[in-house]
């Protein structure tokens, strides 16, 4: 067995997870987890539940006139999130 660098546990998982190509995934469930950061907790209140697929995030909002206004802020909220990440994991985000 040959002696290479020593690594830290965290470099040993980043390194598994983008071999295996799970990095995408683990970012797309971190922008799930930012929503309420990102919109605020008077905004959460209103989202039923969010997913994230492919780069597209589905917000359920129960309030009209509140899912309306986030669909003119869509472009920023999205900034928001990619920003909080450190790189462009959602492209889109639909309201329902």
């Amino acid at each position: 067995m040959k002696r290479t660098e020593a690594q830290t546990i965290g470099q040993i998982v980043q390194n598994f997870l983008h071999e295996e190509h799970l990095d995408a995934r683990l970012d797309e469930l971190r922008a799930s987890t930012l929503w309420p950061q990102v919109v605020g907790y008077g905004i959460n209140r209103y989202t039923a539940a969010r997913t994230v697929a492919d780069g597209v995030m589905t917000v359920h909002i129960t309030s009209a006139p509140l899912r309306n206004e986030l669909m003119l802020m869509r472009s920023s909220i999205i900034q928001r999130i990619n920003d909080a990440l450190g790189r462009e994991v959602i492209h889109e985000i639909v309201f329902k």
